[in-house]
């Protein structure tokens, strides 16, 4: 069995509170809620997000967009364990959960599509314009 090291869980919440991004794709989550961890990138013209949903089903999860906020909510439900358990450690999250993106400009609100696998809930937000071609320019330094 591993000891417990609160600080360890303390040094670890500062870390994920300090790289949390700024604009665009401004995230909102209580800090009292669990909520999945989220990729945010870029392919293929559109905006990508993927969600870690373990244990979860396309019917536990909406997804929706409204003004420039991408919001996907949800419930992960308890297992049935039984009768008085003895735990050592609970590190597990259950209950619902809201996690709220601001979206760029350019995002195509209106194709935005949303695919739950494996507990894995990909969604595909288009950038209006399609794919954007990006060139390296050397930036001098003084």
């Amino acid at each position: 069995m591993i000891k417990w090291e609160p600080l360890n869980d303390l040094e670890a919440m500062m870390d994920r509170a300090l790289a949390m991004p700024t604009m665009p794709f401004t995230s909102t989550m209580p800090w009292n809620e669990w909520g999945p961890r989220v990729d945010i990138y870029e392919a293929n013209g559109s905006y990508q997000f993927k969600a870690d949903l373990p244990g979860m089903r396309r019917d536990d999860v909406s997804v929706m967009v409204s003004g420039d906020r991408l919001t996907v909510q949800g419930e992960r439900k308890r297992e049935k364990e039984e009768k008085n358990p003895r735990f050592h450690r609970v590190e597990r999250s259950y209950g619902s959960f809201s996690r709220s993106f601001t979206l760029p400009e350019d995002a195509d609100l209106k194709a935005v599509k949303a695919h739950c696998e494996n507990g894995e809930l990909t969604i595909s937000i288009p950038r209006k314009g399609g794919a954007v071609e990006t060139k390296a320019i050397k930036i001098p330094v003084s």
